[in-house]
Protein backbone atom coordinates (compact mmCIF):
# COMPACT_ATOMS: atom_id res chain seq x y z
CA UNK A 1 0.00 0.00 0.00
CA UNK A 2 1.16 3.54 -0.62
CA UNK A 3 0.09 6.45 1.02
CA UNK A 4 -0.04 9.88 -1.20
CA UNK A 5 1.91 13.64 0.24
CA UNK A 6 -1.67 14.71 -0.05
CA UNK A 7 -2.51 12.18 2.53
CA UNK A 8 0.11 13.55 5.06
CA UNK A 9 -0.65 16.59 4.51
CA UNK A 10 -4.46 16.21 4.86
CA UNK A 11 -3.92 14.50 8.02
CA UNK A 12 -1.25 17.00 9.53
CA UNK A 13 -3.41 19.67 8.47
CA UNK A 14 -6.57 20.97 11.09
CA UNK A 15 -9.22 20.07 9.15
CA UNK A 16 -11.83 23.04 9.84
CA UNK A 17 -9.20 26.01 9.90
CA UNK A 18 -6.80 24.82 6.99
CA UNK A 19 -4.40 25.42 9.64
CA UNK A 20 -1.18 23.51 11.52
CA UNK A 21 -1.25 22.72 14.95
CA UNK A 22 1.59 24.34 16.69
CA UNK A 23 3.22 21.78 18.28
CA UNK A 24 3.95 20.55 14.85
CA UNK A 25 5.32 24.25 13.45
CA UNK A 26 8.72 23.59 14.86
CA UNK A 27 9.48 20.97 12.98
CA UNK A 28 8.90 22.61 9.52
CA UNK A 29 11.68 24.02 7.10
CA UNK A 30 9.45 27.41 6.23
CA UNK A 31 7.37 27.66 9.46
CA UNK A 32 4.43 28.66 7.16
CA UNK A 33 1.42 27.85 9.00
CA UNK A 34 -0.51 27.86 6.04
CA UNK A 35 -0.43 25.60 2.69
CA UNK A 36 -1.25 27.56 -0.40
CA UNK A 37 -2.30 25.59 -3.61
CA UNK A 38 -1.04 26.55 -7.19
CA UNK A 39 -4.35 28.21 -7.49
CA UNK A 40 -4.01 30.50 -4.83
CA UNK A 41 -3.75 33.94 -5.51
CA UNK A 42 -1.56 36.49 -3.51
CA UNK A 43 -3.53 39.26 -2.03
CA UNK A 44 -1.69 43.08 -1.78
CA UNK A 45 0.75 41.82 -4.45
CA UNK A 46 1.38 44.60 -6.95
CA UNK A 47 4.41 44.83 -9.26
CA UNK A 48 4.80 47.81 -11.52
CA UNK A 49 5.46 47.35 -15.33
CA UNK A 50 8.36 46.18 -16.70
CA UNK A 51 8.95 47.72 -20.52
CA UNK A 52 9.43 45.30 -23.24
CA UNK A 53 8.85 41.98 -20.99
CA UNK A 54 8.92 38.88 -22.68
CA UNK A 55 6.42 36.22 -21.06
CA UNK A 56 7.78 33.07 -19.94
CA UNK A 57 4.90 31.64 -22.38
CA UNK A 58 7.32 32.56 -24.96
CA UNK A 59 10.47 30.68 -23.70
CA UNK A 60 12.05 27.95 -26.22
CA UNK A 61 10.79 24.30 -25.59
CA UNK A 62 14.68 23.51 -24.79
CA UNK A 63 13.91 25.54 -21.78
CA UNK A 64 11.24 23.90 -20.45
CA UNK A 65 11.81 20.19 -20.80
CA UNK A 66 15.05 21.10 -19.12
CA UNK A 67 17.30 18.76 -20.82
CA UNK A 68 19.95 21.13 -21.89
CA UNK A 69 22.12 23.07 -19.44
CA UNK A 70 22.59 26.72 -19.32
CA UNK A 71 19.02 27.92 -18.17
CA UNK A 72 18.50 29.89 -15.47
CA UNK A 73 15.95 31.11 -12.94
CA UNK A 74 16.54 34.54 -10.94
CA UNK A 75 15.10 36.58 -8.02
CA UNK A 76 15.87 38.51 -4.90
CA UNK A 77 16.00 37.02 -1.34
CA UNK A 78 14.90 39.94 1.03
CA UNK A 79 15.76 40.70 4.36
CA UNK A 80 16.24 42.95 6.81
CA UNK A 81 17.04 46.62 6.60
CA UNK A 82 15.68 46.24 3.08
CA UNK A 83 18.56 44.25 2.46
CA UNK A 84 18.78 41.78 -0.69
CA UNK A 85 20.92 38.97 -2.64
CA UNK A 86 20.18 37.68 -5.81
CA UNK A 87 19.53 33.98 -6.27
CA UNK A 88 20.29 32.67 -9.28
CA UNK A 89 19.27 28.86 -10.12
CA UNK A 90 20.24 26.43 -13.12
CA UNK A 91 17.10 24.98 -14.37
CA UNK A 92 18.72 21.28 -15.37
CA UNK A 93 20.78 20.69 -11.96
CA UNK A 94 19.48 22.86 -9.54
CA UNK A 95 23.00 24.27 -9.30
CA UNK A 96 22.85 27.84 -7.35
CA UNK A 97 24.75 30.90 -7.54
CA UNK A 98 24.24 33.83 -5.37
CA UNK A 99 24.86 37.77 -5.68
CA UNK A 100 25.57 40.18 -3.72
CA UNK A 101 23.79 43.54 -4.50
CA UNK A 102 24.15 47.11 -2.97
CA UNK A 103 20.53 47.67 -3.76
CA UNK A 104 17.21 46.69 -5.01
CA UNK A 105 17.02 49.22 -7.75
CA UNK A 106 17.40 48.13 -11.17
CA UNK A 107 20.62 49.56 -11.66
CA UNK A 108 22.17 47.94 -8.96
CA UNK A 109 20.72 44.25 -9.18
CA UNK A 110 21.62 44.25 -13.22
CA UNK A 111 24.72 45.54 -12.33
CA UNK A 112 25.79 42.59 -9.99
CA UNK A 113 24.44 40.08 -12.22
CA UNK A 114 26.16 41.08 -15.53
CA UNK A 115 29.39 41.26 -13.65
CA UNK A 116 28.60 37.21 -12.17
CA UNK A 117 27.44 36.09 -15.68
CA UNK A 118 30.12 37.57 -17.20
CA UNK A 119 32.90 35.29 -14.88
CA UNK A 120 30.89 32.08 -16.22
CA UNK A 121 31.88 29.86 -18.93
CA UNK A 122 30.94 30.65 -22.22
CA UNK A 123 27.40 29.31 -22.95
CA UNK A 124 26.75 28.28 -19.17
CA UNK A 125 23.59 30.98 -19.28
CA UNK A 126 21.71 30.96 -22.37
CA UNK A 127 18.57 32.41 -20.41
CA UNK A 128 17.34 33.82 -17.24
CA UNK A 129 13.36 33.56 -16.19
CA UNK A 130 13.06 36.29 -13.26
CA UNK A 131 10.05 37.14 -10.79
CA UNK A 132 7.68 40.13 -11.98
CA UNK A 133 9.57 42.64 -9.68
CA UNK A 134 10.88 45.58 -11.25
CA UNK A 135 14.53 45.00 -9.88
CA UNK A 136 14.97 43.68 -13.42
CA UNK A 137 13.28 46.63 -15.43
CA UNK A 138 16.82 47.13 -17.04
CA UNK A 139 16.27 43.52 -18.36
CA UNK A 140 17.54 45.22 -21.57
CA UNK A 141 20.33 46.07 -20.21
CA UNK A 142 21.66 43.03 -19.15
CA UNK A 143 20.67 41.16 -22.49
CA UNK A 144 23.14 43.72 -24.50
CA UNK A 145 25.81 42.84 -22.39
CA UNK A 146 25.36 39.11 -21.99
CA UNK A 147 23.59 37.78 -24.57
CA UNK A 148 20.92 36.11 -22.21
CA UNK A 149 17.81 36.42 -22.92
CA UNK A 150 15.51 37.05 -20.25
CA UNK A 151 11.44 36.11 -19.40
CA UNK A 152 9.47 36.82 -17.21
CA UNK A 153 6.81 35.16 -15.14
CA UNK A 154 3.20 35.25 -15.34
CA UNK A 155 1.34 37.23 -12.48
CA UNK A 156 0.75 35.34 -9.01
CA UNK A 157 2.20 32.47 -10.65
CA UNK A 158 5.47 31.75 -8.37
CA UNK A 159 5.39 27.94 -9.35
CA UNK A 160 6.21 28.80 -12.56
CA UNK A 161 10.11 29.54 -10.75
CA UNK A 162 9.60 26.52 -8.89
CA UNK A 163 13.52 25.41 -8.86
CA UNK A 164 14.16 29.19 -7.28
CA UNK A 165 10.98 29.19 -4.98
CA UNK A 166 12.05 25.66 -3.60
CA UNK A 167 15.82 26.81 -3.29
CA UNK A 168 14.91 29.84 -1.44
CA UNK A 169 13.32 27.99 1.34
CA UNK A 170 16.54 25.80 1.64
CA UNK A 171 18.20 29.16 2.05
CA UNK A 172 16.14 30.01 4.52
CA UNK A 173 18.05 27.49 6.79
CA UNK A 174 21.12 29.66 6.30
CA UNK A 175 19.43 33.73 5.98
CA UNK A 176 16.31 33.02 8.57
CA UNK A 177 13.70 35.79 8.29
CA UNK A 178 14.99 38.65 9.86
CA UNK A 179 18.42 38.54 8.76
CA UNK A 180 20.55 41.65 7.83
CA UNK A 181 21.79 40.74 4.49
CA UNK A 182 23.99 43.56 3.41
CA UNK A 183 26.56 42.28 6.24
CA UNK A 184 27.30 39.15 4.36
CA UNK A 185 30.08 39.09 1.57
CA UNK A 186 30.33 38.01 -1.52
CA UNK A 187 33.33 35.45 -0.03
CA UNK A 188 30.19 34.74 2.90
CA UNK A 189 27.72 34.04 -0.16
CA UNK A 190 29.78 31.67 -2.17
CA UNK A 191 29.97 29.55 0.80
CA UNK A 192 26.37 29.18 1.23
CA UNK A 193 25.86 28.59 -2.60
CA UNK A 194 29.04 25.58 -2.31
CA UNK A 195 27.34 24.08 1.07
CA UNK A 196 23.66 23.19 -1.26
CA UNK A 197 25.56 22.13 -4.31
CA UNK A 198 27.38 20.10 -2.64
CA UNK A 199 24.60 19.03 -1.26
CA UNK A 200 22.46 15.43 -2.83
CA UNK A 201 19.35 16.25 -3.96
CA UNK A 202 16.22 14.19 -4.68
CA UNK A 203 15.12 15.65 -7.75
CA UNK A 204 18.64 15.01 -9.71
CA UNK A 205 18.20 10.88 -8.49
CA UNK A 206 20.29 12.23 -5.26
CA UNK A 207 23.44 13.46 -6.83
CA UNK A 208 24.94 17.05 -5.57
CA UNK A 209 23.77 19.80 -8.13
CA UNK A 210 27.48 20.33 -8.95
CA UNK A 211 27.91 16.83 -10.23
CA UNK A 212 24.64 16.96 -12.61
CA UNK A 213 25.65 20.32 -13.85
CA UNK A 214 29.24 19.00 -14.64
CA UNK A 215 27.85 16.09 -16.19
CA UNK A 216 25.69 17.65 -18.34
CA UNK A 217 28.00 20.53 -19.63
CA UNK A 218 30.09 17.94 -20.35
CA UNK A 219 27.28 15.64 -22.57
CA UNK A 220 26.49 18.81 -24.41
CA UNK A 221 30.13 19.16 -25.41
Amino acid sequence: MTVSHETIHESLFVQARGVLKKELLAHLRSRRIMRRGRTATTAGQTRGQIIDAVSIRDRPQEVEDRAIPGHWEGDLLSGARNSHIATLVERSSRFLMLVKVNGKDSDSVVGALIRQVQHLPQRLMASLTWDRGTELACHRKFTVATDVSVYFRDPKSPWQRGSNENTHGLLRQYFPNGTDLSVCTQQDLDQVALRLNTRPRKTPGFQTPADTLEQAVALTG
